[in-house]
């Protein structure tokens, strides 16, 4: 019989599980099994070194495919933050590296089976607006979906998700609370917006970022918006943070490069791990 891309993922949370001793049906008890996943993006996998836990290569995990992309080591982290279990994904895949919609959500839905009802989502971002800098961390209010795919084509498993999910709300409103009391607490400014997920690798031309804006964007980027559509299917609720590392093009004034992303996201580290430290704190709470 041929396996399923639920399947799959179950075959890998087993193996994960016994990585780290945890039974994948439910058997540690609630103080150690993850309550919160975490999904970081380029430069910013700082936050998964502080954890402290164990780390499990992806390699290491049946059908979990490994980043090409600089700036994400590919590891799941293990570990505590502010008293909450997390697991974290230290780097994702993308579209534009060949993989398919299923296996882009593959580490999302491992995180989601493994049995976290919250999962907080990184990602680097150019900026529509221009008024905005690099180093802008913008709060994740809704997403438009301009990759030209879904993570949900093809048969449909009623155990794991209903065939047509709501998305009215992918972006939990409790969770967005949160962050902004975060942000609040650590001092940290914290613009909020629209992110549009595009196919990549090449970077958006300055017309896409005119239609982007147009649509009701304020950022766009390669990632994130297929592992929500995964996890809203799942009935994980999810918040997702914006660093905006570059003005996006048509409104940089120099050509834009993924060596300046990552040292825009190395420069944001301090603030970014107090923001994620104090969202995973009251997000774990609620």
């Amino acid at each position: 019989m041929s396996q399923t891309p639920f399947s799959r993922v179950d075959e890998a949370v087993r193996a994960l599980a016994s990585h780290i001793g945890l039974h994948p049906e439910g058997a540690a008890s609630s103080d150690t099994r993850p309550r919160v996943g975490l999904v970081l993006g380029s430069g910013l996998g700082a936050f998964a070194d502080t954890l402290g836990g164990p780390k499990v290569p992806y390699r290491e995990i049946p059908h979990m495919p490994s980043s090409t992309v600089v700036g994400h080591a590919g590891n799941f982290c293990f570990g505590e933050v502010e008293g909450v279990p997390v697991v974290c994904m230290q780097g994702r895949v993308h579209l534009y590296e060949g993989h398919r919609p299923a296996d882009v959500v593959h580490g999302a839905r491992v995180m989601a089976r493994l049995g976290v009802s919250i999962v907080l989502l990184t990602n680097a971002a150019g900026g529509c607006e221009p008024s905005w800098s690099a180093g802008d961390l913008m709060l994740m209010t809704d997403h438009l979906n301009l990759t030209g795919t879904s993570p949900l084509l093809g048969p449909n498993d009623d155990a794991v998700g209903p065939r047509f999910p709501d998305m009215s709300e992918a972006y939990d409103k409790r969770l967005r609370e949160d962050a902004r009391d975060a942000a609040k607490d650590a001092k940290i400014e914290l613009r909020e917006g629209v992110y549009a997920g595009l196919l990549g690798p090449s970077y958006e031309t300055p017309a896409e970022v005119r239609m982007a804006r147009a649509l009701g964007a304020q950022a766009v980027g390669m990632s994130t918006v297929l592992e929500v559509i995964a996890l809203r299917h799942m009935g994980v609720r999810v918040g997702a943070l914006s660093c905006i590392t570059n003005l996006a093009a048509g409104i940089s004034p120099t050509p834009l490069d993924h060596a300046e992303v990552e040292a825009t996201a190395r420069a944001k580290r301090p603030q970014l791990l107090a923001l994620l430290t104090g969202w995973v704190g009251k997000a774990g709470r609620t």
